[in-house]
């Protein structure tokens, strides 16, 4: 038994089961044990892989979508650019590398990293001690000056903390982790959730007996919405999830790059569940943003031309050197075992900003 889950021990003796939200935020946020607060978990030596990682062409085709984005914006002398959960600094690198054709956007940027944990911080310092460009690191989003915001959160949203509620025959009920047998557990809160259908999507409501429904608090992204569309600019969010609101349990745990019972050893393995975009395209339009997708990372991708950037790689290649950045393209754009399907691209934008790159065909 790991210190973090004597800890979660004492809090369900303390007062009851906790809610799956709670049990995971604790797994990944806790100041001392939490998973993010003391690893590095990307790479082929970490846990998981994120597109940055498997080719630099991801984080150069967001790059020239940021800058057509300061095009349409009338090109501001000045956008603050903020990537949220921004790993081991492999995005921004490659992302401001690509922009060093288009001089011009590249000096009004102002370069802003949200991020939790010391460890990856030092990693990211590392990484872009040659970016060239002042870079300024947050804990939170209520730090970042004020001004037109551009926001980039790869794989950020899924490591949000979600409430799970499963129907039983008498309504919903809150899932929770408590003990039993001397073991962290899964089960049903013993009180009805009263009136919790008011709330819910239709899909949710006509869900059958014994199915769970997922919801993940996105506060967080309120002040970024509500910036956006008062102030101008806009947030790229790439995730893997699904496009429509429907009950499903999507909780998981990855440690090794294999799935690991999320109830062993907390803190020690990423916690993460899919993200409902029609439930984040909601949320935008309820704070006065414009919604643009969600389109299929494989689409939008495309349409960006990393097809175009791949061949250009490939030229003067030997035959191992582009067979692997056809491999890297085809995780990235293609189906299943690739992202290309399972992830999707979302935007929200100021109100004028009728169309934006990547998700108009």
């Amino acid at each position: 038994m790991n210190e973090l889950e004597k800890e979660v021990r004492r809090l369900i003796e303390a007062d009851g089961p906790m809610p799956v939200s709670r049990y995971m935020a604790l797994c990944l946020g806790h100041p001392q044990y939490g998973y993010y607060m003391n690893r590095n978990p990307f790479g082929s030596g970490g846990d998981f892989v994120t597109a940055p990682e498997i080719s630099q062409m991801f984080g150069e085709m967001i790059g020239l979508w940021f800058s057509e984005v300061w095009r349409l914006m009338g090109k501001p002398g000045k956008l603050h650019l903020a990537e949220f959960g921004p790993g081991r600094g492999s995005l921004m690198r490659d992302l401001l590398r690509a922009l060093k054709v288009v001089p011009d956007f590249r000096s009004a940027l102002e370069v802003h990293l949200v991020e939790t944990s010391p460890s990856l911080t030092e990693i990211q310092s590392v990484v872009l001690h040659d970016a060239d460009l002042p870079v300024h690191w947050h804990k939170t989003f209520d730090t970042l000056p004020r001004g037109p915001l551009a926001v980039i959160a790869n794989e950020f949203l899924d490591a949000l903390p979600i409430d799970q509620i499963i129907k039983l025959q008498d309504g919903w009920h809150e899932w929770c982790v408590g003990i039993a047998d001397d073991k962290l557990v899964f089960g049903a809160a013993p009180d009805r959730l009263p009136g919790i259908e008011k709330v819910l999507p239709t899909s949710a409501v006509a869900a059958h007996t014994g199915e769970m429904f997922e919801r993940r608090d996105l506060s967080s992204l309120k002040g970024i919405a509500q910036r956006i569309a008062r102030e101008g600019g806009a947030a790229l969010f790439i995730d893997y999830g699904h496009e429509r609101s429907a009950p499903g349990d999507t909780l998981q745990a990855i440690r090794g790059h294999q799935f690991a019972n999320a109830l062993e050893n907390p803190g020690e393995a990423d916690l993460t569940s899919h993200v409902d975009f029609e439930a984040l395209a909601s949320f935008a339009r309820l704070h006065a943003a414009r919604v643009h997708g969600p389109v299929t990372q494989g689409i939008f991708l495309n349409r960006l031309g990393i097809g175009v950037r791949a061949e250009k790689l490939m030229e003067d290649k030997e035959a191992k050197a582009a067979s692997e950045i056809e491999s890297a393209l085809n995780r990235l754009t293609g189906p299943a075992p690739g992202m290309g399907e399972l992830f999707k691209a979302m935007a929200f934008s100021h109100p004028s900003l009728s169309s934006l790159p990547g998700f108009d065909s």
